[in-house]
């Protein structure tokens, strides 16, 4: 599913045009994103959590050559899923 889905369902389910649940959920996405380059936790009750972590540097492998590559510290965003999300299962 795309947003462009995403969009078009909320609008047929609400009546409400295309443009402006577009807008809604584009601000969503772009909250949720600022949020995260904050550092910030997003808790969605029942869909999940959003949190960033800090994976430390570490020496990697070329799995062609063999050869050791160092792997700069970096950031991640790793997500855990709500109990609804869960019971897709």
């Amino acid at each position: 599913m795309r947003k462009r889905d995403i969009v078009l369902k909320i609008s047929e389910d609400t009546g409400i045009k295309q443009v402006i649940v577009k807008e809604i959920v584009q601000r969503t996405f772009d909250t949720i994103l600022k949020a995260l380059k904050d550092g910030k936790r997003i808790e969605l009750r029942n869909f999940g959590i959003f949190s960033v972590k800090q994976c430390r540097s570490r020496v990697g492998r070329n799995p062609k050559t063999g050869e050791e590559v160092p792997i700069p510290e970096r950031i991640k965003v790793s997500f855990k899923p709500g109990l609804k999300m869960e019971d897709i299962k």
